[in-house]
């Protein structure tokens, strides 16, 4: 079983995901320059969105180079000295996870995807046999044991939602990956876009141009930002999440609404203070299909869209995707749904293929997904 989650969200004048030269991301698709949201930057937005774990009622992971500092935290905790801890929560990390950084032997040379979980199997494992753990924690090894314990209960599987959701990747330490069960395409414009900039001052409060020289700002620069309608597209492998959480199909069916509706709300921060581009999501079509086949409706896009006297993008873009949606439909008659559900905001008469799955409301549509999933067994 697979969900597919598609959405058309319009956003105000923005730079929300930049590249390296600080300007919102861009592509070319269809032979046109479109605005761009990296699949990265949405997928941190949705696992750091607060209404993803509250509906999951689970910790979500944390990805970071410092895994020793909660373990050493806990250590502490619970009594032992920070020097002892420092040294075992160091020791062990690199045994079990990655490589130390050459200049931070407390900083792991990569980042390390993990959930709290593990930290608390590692702590309690550590407690276990302390004095063996620090006797061996200069070679920088510690308790060989713990460490194949722990691999070996977390192989392919977590606790963290948002670990089974996006998976996790350890070159260094393959036993410990986990292969995602959600695939998120780049976000790009429906349209094509030309990048603006904005020329900004800062005013020096207490400076005054009959004491100081001139009377100009205390700071110029320039920023740069875009205007886009964007289409997201997002697919979850059930199974495969469901085999990622240890079997809990409950905590599965709660990852799923969570994603949902962390998906519709999250918006990346780059440059929020400047612009506040927070602009909710005008369309969301979910899929809810057994036959195995996926659907990205990008292609819908692939001959821009283009405003109209009496329309902006965001209706000719709700119209190009549901035609886009009608045509492949009855073409690909092989094609079967277990649900279709669409939630629009105010949009709705830009719907006609689409328009037998509208909901009322987002309860509605959040319901008709759930209510398509396996039920967990009792």
């Amino acid at each position: 079983m697979f969900i597919e989650l598609h959405m058309i969200q319009n956003f105000a004048p923005s730079n929300l995901n930049r590249d390296d030269t600080n300007n919102p991301k861009d592509c070319e698709f269809g032979g046109h320059r479109r605005a761009r949201i990296s699949s990265q930057s949405l997928k941190r937005a949705v696992r750091r969105e607060p209404v993803f774990a509250a509906t999951t009622q689970a910790e979500t992971g944390q990805r970071s180079k410092w895994m020793t500092r909660p373990i050493k935290k806990l250590l502490i905790d619970a009594g032992k000295g920070e020097a002892e801890a420092t040294a075992v929560a160091t020791a062990f990390v690199t045994d079990y996870a990655a490589k130390s950084d050459k200049k931070n032997p407390e900083k792991s040379s990569v980042l390390i995807y993990f959930s709290q979980e593990e930290i608390q199997k590692v702590v309690d494992g550590l407690l276990a046999d302390w004095d063996t753990a620090v006797a061996s924690a200069p070679s920088g090894k510690t308790l060989p044991e713990l460490v194949k314990t722990i691999s070996k209960e977390t192989e392919k599987r977590t606790s963290a939602p948002d670990i089974a959701l996006f998976g996790r990747m350890l070159a260094e330490k393959p036993e410990l990956n986990i292969d995602a069960a959600c695939q998120v395409a780049h976000a790009i414009s429906t349209h094509r876009i030309s990048m603006e900039m904005d020329f900004y001052t800062a005013v020096d409060d207490l400076q005054t141009s009959e004491q100081d020289e001139g009377a100009g700002a205390g700071m110029m620069g320039f920023t740069s930002f875009n205007a886009a309608c964007f289409y997201r597209y997002a697919r979850i492998d059930w199974r495969q999440l469901v085999k990622n959480l240890g079997g809990d199909a409950a905590l599965a069916q709660r990852t799923v609404e969570g994603f949902l509706r962390a998906a519709v709300d999250a918006i990346p921060t780059g440059k929020q203070n400047s612009f506040a581009a927070q602009n909710p999501t005008s369309l969301a079509v979910a899929v809810v299909r057994e036959d195995g086949k996926s659907w990205n409706l990008a292609n819908a896009f692939e001959n821009p869209v283009r405003s109209k006297r009496d329309s902006g993008l965001i209706e000719p873009s709700i119209r190009a995707l549901d035609a886009f949606w009608g045509n492949l439909t009855r073409v690909r008659d092989d094609a079967t749904f277990t649900a279709v559900a669409a939630f629009s905001d105010q949009y709705n008469d830009a719907l006609d293929h689409l328009k037998p799955y509208l909901q009322p409301n987002f309860s509605g549509w959040i319901n008709a997904v759930n209510a398509a999933l396996p039920k967990p067994k009792e």
